[in-house]
């Protein structure tokens, strides 16, 4: 019997909830799902310029681990720029530092704990709970 997989530690979700192509319909999009675990990756890697090893050690994962999740990331971002599909960030086996909300008026992300009135609707229900 194998073991359970670990979760996967994520710093905070990502500013955005995904990326659309430009000059296709709409809707002639077809999606495509990056999952947290591999947006970190990318994060880590690629835009912080960390070695694997140290990345492997932020997400809490072995080295091979995190190869695995960082090619199949680049094989879904490489798909997606290909064949023009529209990339939506949500899922996987991760857990967030912190607990996160996002505002559903005007997107911001808000970390548990700290305030965030949208002026227009302020009805108290405006932030939703980001889930793997």
């Amino acid at each position: 019997m194998s073991r359970p997989r670990q979760k996967r530690i994520i710093k905070s979700p990502p500013l955005m909830m995904g990326y659309k192509p430009f000059g296709i319909p709409h809707k002639e999009f077809d999606k495509i799902e990056l999952h947290f675990d591999g947006f970190e990756a990318i994060r880590l890697l690629d835009y912080e310029g960390m070695t694997q090893e140290e990345a492997a050690g932020h997400m809490n994962v072995s080295r091979p681990t995190l190869t695995r999740i960082y090619e199949s990331a680049r094989k879904t971002i490489a798909q997606a720029l290909v064949e023009g599909k529209m990339i939506v960030i949500k899922g996987g086996n991760i857990e967030f530092e912190h607990q996160w909300f996002r505002c559903k008026y005007c997107y911001q992300l808000v970390k548990e704990g700290e305030t965030h009135v949208h002026q227009k609707y302020s009805d108290g229900n405006e932030l939703l709970p980001i889930e793997s």
